[in-house]
């Protein structure tokens, strides 16, 4: 696994490197100290995960995010950021990034990488709690849920679930068995590949 980090602190930086590397799997192909300067060197590098601070002076993480996936939409960007902000979190799910993570919780880097680069979309436990407030009202889009092999009433479970409600109000609404819903997501999990229920909220909030 290639990857390029991208923090504006020189230490900083040189210390991810040196956290990540530790894992035998991952090599860290570039290290650059602005948004401007991963723009140019992602077209270089080409890294699987770009792994980016989001304050830095020239260019923020942000613009940088938005400048890359212009030019490959399947760049996978990994905010790692002491920034905890809910107007950064939504603007970086918008933007299409890959998960957001805070910089303190370095003992969660190399498992999202990894998480990451396996196709999930990651976010630090504090992120997870308040999704569902920072994104109560998500833009609805039009949603193929049929191509994901997904029929009208499992669609039904994943929005319950991203809201928030347990297997048991989940019944409660649909008139179902709590044994039913927990059936239908496991068959949901599996059908989109995904881990765990964050998964499917996160899913949601992303895709539909």
């Amino acid at each position: 696994m290639k990857i390029m980090i991208v923090d504006d602190d020189k230490l900083v930086a040189s210390s991810l490197k040196m956290i990540v590397e530790a894992d035998e799997e991952i090599e860290v192909t570039g290290v650059c100290h602005s948004g401007r300067e991963a723009v140019k060197a992602y077209d270089e590098l080409s890294p699987d995960i770009l792994l980016m601070d989001i304050r830095m002076e020239d260019m923020n993480g942000l613009e940088a995010l938005e400048e890359i996936i212009k030019m490959h939409e399947d760049a996978r960007v990994l905010f790692l950021t002491t920034f905890n902000d809910d107007e950064y979190i939504v603007k970086a799910l918008s933007l299409g990034a890959k998960g957001y993570i805070i910089k303190q919780d370095y003992e969660s880097i190399v498992p999202a990488l990894k998480a990451v680069y396996e196709g999930q979309t990651v976010f630090g436990s504090d992120v997870i709690e308040r999704l569902p407030d920072m994104l109560k009202e998500p833009a609805k889009k039009e949603f193929d849920y049929e191509s994901f092999g997904l029929n009208a009433q499992e669609y039904e479970i994943i929005e319950l679930v991203a809201m928030g409600l347990s297997n048991k109000e989940c019944a409660a609404k649909l008139a179902l068995s709590e044994g039913t819903v927990r059936n239908y997501i496991s068959g949901i999990l599996s059908k989109l590949e995904l881990r765990d229920r964050t998964n499917l909220a996160i899913f949601y909030y992303t895709r539909c």
